[in-house]
């Protein structure tokens, strides 16, 4: 299956879910007409950048590429929204697009298409920033905790948890920078708290874990508790004994 139809795939299982959204973000690869139209019979808005290729548009009756609309504009010194235009895509739907200049390089531009016609322009770079922190997230993922590199399997649930792991590192290092507004980059942090990690041995680790564990279950109800603590001492009882020692302080022994 190829990635649009993945994509589109996962964003019925997110809406089916219960989650919401009015606008759904993307690059260049997924920004065209299918994609586009499929949104929109969701009731949902694109916003996402679009390449300089042979696309046309249909400006005023007239079929430009995205360098003509671009010299429709009047541009204004030192801004960095150049200007934007309404015009259609083939399939007769307007849309909106903006110009805007490239930081890593002046002399060049980009463009950004939305469906939403009422946005004005820095709402429509606005919203469409958001991507950025995706994109931290994901090359931190990949490159730190080792998102899709780590286990070798091909179980659904293996996949599952172990993105869960992947998701929960990411989380821990974010709530270490918000509650202490650090301006680290997440590099940095990550190979701060491995060095905080390696300090700590692995039976007071797996102590301080199992201690969290058993105050995290009196939250819930009492039957649930003693469902999933019994699930707890059959685990604990198939483990080695050096292991079923650790336990013994926690009231998890058997």
């Amino acid at each position: 299956m190829e990635k649009p139809q993945n994509a589109l795939r996962l964003l019925d299982n997110a809406l089916n879910s219960g989650i919401t959204a009015d606008y759904v973000l993307m690059d260049s690869w997924f920004t065209n007409e299918p994609m586009i139209t499929s949104l929109l019979k969701k009731g949902l808005h694109t916003i996402g950048m679009v390449k300089q290729m042979n696309q046309r548009y249909d400006f005023n009756g007239h079929s430009m590429s995205l360098p003509d609309l671009k010299a429709t504009l009047k541009e204004k010194n030192h801004r960095e929204i150049i200007g934007s235009c309404c015009v259609k895509i083939k399939n007769g739907i307007p849309v909106k697009i903006v110009f805007i200049q490239n930081r890593n390089n002046k002399r060049e531009w980009l463009a950004i298409l939305t469906t939403d016609l009422e946005l004005d322009d820095a709402e429509i770079v606005r919203i469409y920033g958001m991507r950025w922190g995706i994109e931290v997230f994901f090359k931190s993922a990949k490159s730190l905790f080792k998102l899709g590199s780590e286990f070798q399997g091909k179980s659904f649930d293996m996949l599952i948890a172990h993105t869960t792991v992947v998701f929960t590192r990411y989380m821990l290092l974010e709530w270490e920078r918000r509650q202490n507004q650090d301006y680290r980059s997440y590099g940095e942090l990550f190979f701060m708290l491995c060095d905080e990690i390696q300090d700590i041995d692995f039976e007071t680790a797996l102590k301080q874990l199992m201690l969290f564990f058993t105050k995290l279950l009196n939250n819930f109800s009492n039957d649930f508790s003693k469902a999933v603590a019994c699930q707890v001492k059959q685990w604990i009882a198939a483990q080695p004994s050096y292991i079923r020692a650790l336990m013994t302080d926690l009231g998890c022994e058997v």
